[in-house]
């Protein structure tokens, strides 16, 4: 990892891991921990063993769910141990919080296996899963709620301005919903209808919500990320990443009365569904629709990161995050993909010294200078694969950085507004990734990446030569004048850089564009 210049040498970085001992899965989060970057993910592993199972009828942990979960938590532990954990934390949820012989199979796990599992509350559960959210997301000015459904129960979260004001636990897991009301039933839909009620009902009864309706609502948890995922598959998005996804209300309701309608065997072969929650997602669907109804809500956001995450801040003394750079993330992944930060600096102020100046010209949209920006900042990490092929392996792992803080359209785009900062221009005919787009959200990668080539042009030999740009737009043409950082530096490099990468700017303005 190449620091930034004006960085400070770092320790190194600190692996922790994090277990979540849920109702329906085991989840193993390791991650680097170092105070300047932040937290990085170094392995995740995920595992369906079912605690839950029978435990609505029965009140204790099946025997056949428990050597399951052993078997999951054994491996976790050697994964961790493989992969050098210094410190491990795990905790358990609703279905070993409530089962009578919860407190036996917490014991056997840490005798056993010599895993530190703990039961945690409630509340702290909650607390968790809201420290993950609001590390991703900006919550400090609005009301938010975050709800969290896991196999066992139902957390939901509201915070005014980042003050957390509503805790609640409700016992509407997908998988106990699933075995008390859908389960062996011979008409599934009628199963929903009586299900929906009883959610309802117990909604209704837990809180006061006239406070909290209208609220940003953001869901975690597994059922939250495969509605994203079956969402994203329709829309033809990218379905390995949908955080920051956000799905409609009325997709909710559409989406859960076509599942409503398959066959389980059916539903497995749904694209974006995990098949091992087709039995579930019914369930799971049914909460967050009566969810978003009492919150008059018009849609939610996907966080694909939930308690384990929040473990990890515990564990490191972060509490609620500081409020954060919303450009760290991307720093931080360009930093990690060993990226000349000083010439990624570069590009970025002289990015966007042109587009405070072009934008109008361009009818550039308010969206658009935190794409650029993000775009600048990661054009380069593909040169981590191949430098001669950079820009197309840029494209490939911003589309797959789960953790940029950037919803899916917004990854796409600044993935494809990096992949033509060099060579050939973004074409329809010859770019099925750039044909695929909305005709609106091409153009934008046009204006965009017309912008980012001559910015990057500017910086050729990569040495921040060039202090500013100025500009002068007349009926036929663009002069783009070159101010130097020190008097007397040759910038004829930067000059010839840049103009290699005017032809898509003249074409967008129509006029010629000349670097002097």
């Amino acid at each position: 990892m190449i620091a930034a210049p004006d960085a400070r040498p770092r320790t190194r970085p600190e692996r922790l891991g994090a277990i979540d001992v849920g109702s329906n899965s085991i989840r193993l989060l390791v991650a680097d921990w170092d105070p300047a970057a932040g937290l990085s993910v170094v392995d995740e592993v995920k595992d369906q063993p079912r605690l839950a199972t029978g435990l609505a009828a029965t009140g204790r942990l099946d025997d056949e769910a428990v050597t399951r979960a052993m078997a999951t938590l054994e491996r976790m532990r050697d994964i961790a141990e493989r992969r050098g954990v210094r410190r491990l934390a795990a905790v358990a949820t609703s279905a070993v919080r409530e089962a009578e012989n919860g407190e036996a199979f917490v014991h056997r796990v840490q005798t056993e296996l010599g895993i530190p599992l703990r039961v945690i509350d409630a509340e702290t559960e909650a607390r968790l899963s809201y420290h993950s959210v609001a590390h991703h997301f900006p919550l400090d000015n609005q009301r938010t709620v975050v709800a969290d459904i896991g196999g066992g129960s139902l957390e939901v979260i509201g915070a005014v301005r980042g003050v957390l004001d509503l805790t609640l636990s409700l016992p509407l897991g997908a998988v106990r919903l699933t075995e008390t009301h859908i389960l062996e039933r011979r008409n599934t839909r009628k199963a929903i209808v009586r299900l929906r009620r009883k959610v309802e009902r117990k909604l209704r009864k837990a809180a006061t919500w006239k406070p909290w309706r209208g609220a940003q609502v953001v869901g975690s948890g597994g059922s939250f990320t495969n509605l994203g995922r079956i969402s994203a598959a329709r829309r033809g998005l990218e379905t390995s990443s949908v955080h920051g996804l956000r799905v409609t209300t009325a997709e909710v309701e559409h989406l859960l009365d076509w599942l409503t309608s398959m066959r389980p065997e059916q539903r497995r072969q749904v694209p974006g569904l995990n098949p091992q929650r087709a039995d579930i997602i019914l369930a799971g669907l049914a909460v967050t629709a009566e969810l978003l109804e009492r919150l008059d809500s018009p849609e939610l956001i996907v966080s694909a990161f939930g308690l384990r995450e929040g473990l990890l801040l515990e564990m490191i003394g972060a509490g609620l995050p500081e409020r954060r750079d919303p450009m760290r993330l991307a720093r931080e992944f360009a930093q990690r993909c060993q990226c000349d930060m000083r010439h990624v600096e570069q590009v970025r102020a002289l990015a966007m010294q042109l587009y405070d100046r072009l934008a109008e010209p361009l009818g550039a949209t308010e969206e658009e200078p935190h794409l650029l920006e993000t775009a600048a900042v990661l054009h380069d990490v593909g040169q981590l694969m191949s430098y001669r092929k950079r820009h197309r392996y840029s494209m490939d792992l911003i589309l797959h950085a789960e953790r940029l803080n950037l919803s899916p359209r917004e990854r796409q785009l600044v993935a494809l507004i990096a992949r033509f900062h060099r060579k050939e221009a973004p074409s329809a005919r010859q770019h099925p990734e750039f044909a695929q787009l909305p005709a609106e959200d091409r153009q934008l990668v046009r204006r965009l990446a017309a912008l980012l080539r001559i910015a990057d042009g500017l910086d050729r030999g990569y040495t921040s030569v060039v202090e500013k740009v100025r500009l002068r737009l007349t009926a036929d043409r663009l002069l783009i004048s070159l101010v130097p950082a020190k008097a007397g530096a040759d910038l004829s490099l930067e000059r010839w850089g840049a103009q290699r990468r005017v032809d898509l700017l003249a074409r967008l303005l129509e006029r010629d564009v000349l670097v002097h």
